[in-house]
């Protein structure tokens, strides 16, 4: 092989390495935001199942003060 052979494959191995580095980067970026957001998802669930209970709640209220105005 002659050198100018090598010096091109040299060039492409670098330039394959630092391709190989700055994605790795990118996965660990979206690792973190992926983590954010079922972070948040988690919040958000709890969230509306705390709504769902209160609305089920006074659902209940309402029905039950509607039963007594019925029977008056």
């Amino acid at each position: 092989m002659s050198l100018s052979v090598l010096d091109e494959l040299e060039s492409k191995i670098k330039q394959a390495v630092e391709t190989i580095q700055l994605l790795q980067l990118e996965v660990e970026e979206l690792k973190e935001k992926n983590a954010e957001i079922e972070s948040a998802k988690a919040t958000l669930n709890q969230e509306y199942e705390q709504l769902k209970a209160e609305q089920q709640s006074f659902q209940e209220r309402l029905r039950s003060l509607l039963g007594q105005i019925d029977n008056v």
